[in-house]
């Protein structure tokens, strides 16, 4: 009996086997057997097989291997031949037979040869799926054998959705997912099992390439769009728009315009709210009715805002003064203009038409210098009016002058005071003023409080003067000298002094006179003498009375 050694390799090798058949009866009723070897083995696609046929028959001279596949003789004996079978790709049966003592014997064996898939590939998914709808995700499956032994599984991320055998060639598994938020950049594959375990071999798994799903959802309001009603060609305003409910907000794109020119927009977003802003200029050649157009675009829709806008154009007010600084005397003429449509009034007095300019003359007088002259622009744009103003103010050139009424021209002080020379001079350019004693060009400060004496009486020019010329006041100060209070001073003191003598004396007086118990009188006088007290009165005893 012959050893059966194989050689077992992956696709492109070569399965060394030894293949025997048993058949029909020998002499004394033995049974020969035609062996074939190896008995129904299995092996990866496009690999090669030695496949021996034997058997213990003594006359067996010739054994043949029938089978649709590419062999070739490798060498041979009695009772026995080797072949060599070469790119095997499918499942088959080989056929060994010979002959011993005139009668067929055959012997068979089933190939089983296994494939892993060619393709596996999931379909394409949408660029974006909105959250909240049903997907359809499909994997076709082309190739691998034996189909009994190949599951497909749908898988999101590496959480299994599905697990179908393979039907059909190509094979397709459908199954349906209901998207959501969470779904969001999530992937999604398909993989087959080829298990190969019962025939002690391993699970072949084949993974297609990853595709990643993008969610998304949408408010069902517009954008809130923020926009002037109004707009100066050459002028900016900002633009705003915001929309709420938007997911993922980070992946919208936004584009605002005024009419055909797009306004570079910086967006923002924060949660499932974004916010765009942009800078509107107007241009000359947009004047009139525009819109300006918020458009957000997230997973292939747009949703769409718009506010209608006026672009117009505002010259003026425009004012003018024939002389901003004229002389005292000259004729000052003030106009105000502004551009077309526009109603102006200068004064209080409105221009004839829109579009007119506005005008007034006047003779400058000091009572015009720095008169300040207004001009109001009206514009009815869109059934709205709108209001400019402007201003100017004129300076007359007048001057040197010295107010009289300001500046007495004779002052009466007293000597040792502090006093203010009030003198004020007017005029444009405003003039210096100076007050010079006559004679010895001495100067007194004017507006500023200081000290009078004798030495500052006399005459002085007050001159005001300026780049027009010169104004001069002639100012006369006369100082008091104070009185001399020597001798009354002295007299009020020595008849307070001789006042204060006599009370002194007559109070000595009196008082010796008391001593001595006796009051005199005047011989004159026609009184009844008094008598002094007796020392009973003194102690309390009625005094005696004088008949």
């Amino acid at each position: 009996m012959a050893t059966i050694v194989p050689s077992v390799s992956w696709p492109g090798a070569c399965w060394t086997l030894l293949v025997c058949c048993l058949l029909t009866p020998g002499a004394q009723g033995q049974e020969f057997l035609l062996r074939v070897e190896p008995q129904n083995p299995v092996f990866p696609a496009g690999g090669s097989l030695l496949v021996n046929c034997s058997t213990d028959c003594p006359s067996s001279k010739k054994i043949i291997l029938e089978t649709s596949l590419s062999k070739e003789l490798v060498d041979n004996g009695t009772g026995w031949a080797a072949f060599q079978l070469s790119n095997v790709t499918g499942n088959s049966r080989i056929l060994c037979s010979g002959y011993c003592n005139g009668s067929q014997i055959t012997g068979f064996s089933d190939i089983t040869v296994y494939s892993l898939p060619e393709r596996v590939e999931l379909a394409p998914l949408p660029p974006w799926q909105p959250v909240g709808q049903n997907l359809i995700l499909r994997c076709q499956v082309e190739g691998g054998s034996p189909r009994t032994s190949l599951t497909v599984v749908l898988l999101r991320r590496e959480e299994e959705l599905t697990r179908q055998p393979a039907v059909g060639e190509p094979a397709e598994v459908n199954t349906t997912v209901l998207t959501s938020r969470e779904d969001h950049e999530a992937h999604f594959s398909c993989r087959t099992e080829l298990d190969m375990k019962p025939q002690g071999l391993e699970l072949f798994r084949n993974t297609s390439a990853p595709r990643q799903l993008r969610t998304f959802a949408l408010p069902v309001t517009p954008p809130r769009l923020v926009a002037p009603r109004f707009l100066e060609v050459e002028k900016s305003w900002p633009v705003n728009c915001t929309l709420d409910g938007l997911f993922p907000a980070s992946e919208a794109q936004v584009y605002l315009a005024l009419g055909d020119q797009m306004l570079n927009a910086t967006v923002m977003n924060h949660g499932d709210m974004l916010t765009a802003t942009a800078t509107a200029t107007a241009r000359a050649d947009q004047e009139g009715a525009r819109e300006i157009v918020c458009n957000v675009i997230l997973g292939g829709e747009t949703l769409e805002a718009r506010e209608n806008l006026t672009v117009f154009s505002f010259l003026g007010p425009i004012l003018n003064l024939s002389e901003p600084s004229a002389p005292e005397g000259s004729t000052v003429t003030v106009s105000c203009m502004a551009g077309a449509r526009v109603q102006v009034t200068l004064d209080g007095v409105p221009a004839a038409a829109p579009g007119q300019p506005a005008q007034l003359q006047l003779n400058a007088t000091e009572s015009d210098d720095e008169r300040n002259f207004f001009c109001s622009a009206t514009l009815e744009v869109d059934g709205e009016f709108l209001c400019r103003n402007s201003s100017v103010q004129l300076r007359v050139l007048y001057g040197p002058k010295i107010d009289r009424a300001t500046c007495p021209q004779h002052l009466k002080w007293k000597d040792k005071t502090r006093h203010v020379l009030q003198c004020q001079a007017r005029g444009n350019p405003y003039p210096q003023l100076r007050c010079l004693k006559e004679g010895s060009n001495r100067e007194v400060p004017v507006g500023i409080p200081f000290f009078v004496n004798v030495t500052h009486n006399g005459t002085y020019q007050c001159q005001a003067s300026s780049s027009r010329g010169k104004y001069t006041l002639v100012v006369v100060v006369d100082i008091e000298a104070p009185k001399s209070h020597f001798v009354p001073v002295l007299l009020a003191v020595l008849v307070t002094l001789g006042v204060v003598t006599v009370v002194v004396a007559l109070m000595y007086v009196f008082r010796e006179h008391k001593r001595s118990g006796r009051y005199h009188v005047r011989q004159e006088s026609t009184s009844l003498p008094l008598t002094s007290m007796q020392p009973t009165e003194a102690m309390g005893e009625e005094p005696s009375r004088a008949e």
